[in-house]
């Protein structure tokens, strides 16, 4: 593989660990942009790729195109990379913008709409993708090692489940650590340690999510089995209903959506 990443962030650091900790490409077939010089240096030093500062340099030569700038920035840098696309696929992971816009700005018909989670960074990530009719059965394979290198991958076949999916697995890990947050100071709170309490929450939470995956139980089956008549999780859970965490749960959810859909259209009107 030799792939270009426009806009070296968080989220493409992350493509980059998962890419040379599953040996799927060297550094030297990594080329990265960035505007900032000490981020082009810290890159550079601890993974050993090239960076640039040029967006289009980094696109030149690589078979992949990975586009990581912020959704805002999306409509600026797609004309600068127009000339360098030719025969490449670009995926995105540009939050909420659409397929039309990639191809419409980018001039570039083959075209991956992704969208990754922060949990990449540790290889447990889950990436939706969708890919445009011009991309080739090799890119295809390509860009399923890429994200399968970042964890679990899910191709779907309709572009409107990204943004749905951007209000679940995307924006889900910070459902969690608000989550894991109040369940700390809530432990705090009733007498324990906070290095105690957040190591209790941090094992719960990794172990209740190993349980649900390796035994596909549907989760009302599993919080059943931890429930006993009168007992203490019965008491716990009536309070979480009765304070609205599902209703509330179901708001956030909406409005993650509608924002992504927002950004969408953001992008089109640029």
């Amino acid at each position: 593989m030799r792939i270009g990443i426009v806009g070296a962030g968080t989220m493409a650091e992350a493509i980059i660990k998962g890419l040379l900790g599953k040996k799927l490409c060297g550094p030297e077939e990594l080329v990265a942009s960035a505007p900032r010089e000490e981020r082009r240096a810290f890159l550079q030093y601890e993974y050993g790729i090239r960076t640039v500062r040029d967006n289009a340099e980094a696109a030149s030569g690589a078979s992949t195109v990975i586009l990581g700038v912020k959704p805002q920035t999306v409509s600026t840098v797609l004309p600068e990379l127009r000339a360098v696309l030719t025969g490449k696929a670009l995926v995105s992971i540009a939050a909420g913008i659409t397929m039309a816009t990639l191809e419409h700005g980018s001039g570039n018909q083959a075209v991956v709409r992704a969208m990754p989670n922060t949990p990449c960074l540790v290889g447990e990530g889950m990436t939706v993708w969708v890919a445009s009719p011009a991309v080739q059965e090799n890119q295809i394979a390509e860009t399923r090692a890429i994200f399968a290198a970042l964890g679990r991958q899910m191709q779907v076949s309709n572009e409107s489940f990204l943004n749905m999916a951007t209000s679940i697995s995307g924006c889900g890990p910070a459902y969690l650590f608000l989550l894991m947050e109040a369940m700390t100071d809530a432990g705090v709170q009733i007498g324990l340690p906070r290095y105690m309490a957040e190591e209790l929450v941090t094992q719960t939470v990794l172990g209740a999510a190993r349980l649900a995956q390796e035994t596909n139980r549907h989760p009302a089956a599993l919080k059943n089995a931890v429930t006993s008549p009168g007992g203490t999780a019965a008491q716990a859970l009536y309070h979480l209903e009765k304070g609205g965490l599902r209703s509330t749960m179901a708001e956030a959810v909406l409005a993650a959506y509608h924002r992504a859909q927002t950004l969408g259209k953001e992008g089109e009107t640029h």
